[in-house]
């Protein structure tokens, strides 16, 4: 059984930082791309990164291009959103999953960005 738990969300301030993490069981993590998503409060899941398996290739929406990094240590089966220069527009839950759809995904945490 896939599962997925992330921890590391929190109240954060316009221009601060947060490191997101997801801790991953019950499959083979390094045989998979992983993913983060988001949905902001009353939205729809929104793709927010992805990485390949061996951590070659990394993706982004435009939206946080530049402000966050994704990465994944496959020893440890676990994987991170390095959220910088926060916004207040990324306020959301943020779910590791292990589609970009959203499928397969934690029970999420919840990052708010406000002053």
């Amino acid at each position: 059984e896939v599962q997925l738990v992330e921890s590391g969300g929190g109240l954060v301030q316009p221009g601060g930082s947060l490191r997101l993490s997801c801790e991953a069981s019950g499959f083979i993590f390094s045989f998979y791309e992983m993913s983060w998503v988001r949905q902001a409060p009353g939205k729809g899941l929104e793709w927010v990164s992805s990485i390949s398996s061996r951590a070659w290739d990394t993706y982004y929406t435009d939206s946080v291009k530049g402000r966050f990094t994704i990465s994944r240590d496959n020893a440890k089966k676990m994987l991170y959103l390095q959220m910088n220069n926060l916004k207040t527009e990324d306020t959301a839950v943020y779910y590791c999953a292990l589609y970009r759809d959203g499928n397969s995904r934690g029970q999420g945490t919840q990052v708010t960005v406000s002053s």
